[in-house]
């Protein structure tokens, strides 16, 4: 569709998951339960299988207690293959 933009695409950064988990000596399950979702929703998210919504960006930063966005998440243009 011409004059449409495609929006990019942000998705979470696996390896800053796991060292945070790890620095707190945490599980995944761990943080899922904390959050209140699945711990197969949070493996979709970790894995890229699926793109965590602007709500869950917040609360997956506060449960991870990371306040700087770049510092979980990667931002990936929406006209990339």
């Amino acid at each position: 569709m011409p004059g449409k933009r495609p929006r990019p695409k942000v998705r979470l950064n696996p390896y800053a998951v796991w060292d945070r988990l790890n620095r707190t000596n945490r599980s995944q399950n761990d943080l899922a339960r904390q959050m209140g979702i699945s711990s197969g929703y949070l493996s979709q998210l970790i894995t890229g299988q699926r793109c965590p919504s602007p709500r869950m960006r917040r609360r997956l930063q506060r449960g991870l207690d990371i306040a700087r966005f770049d510092d979980l998440f990667i931002v990936e243009n929406g006209d990339a293959p």
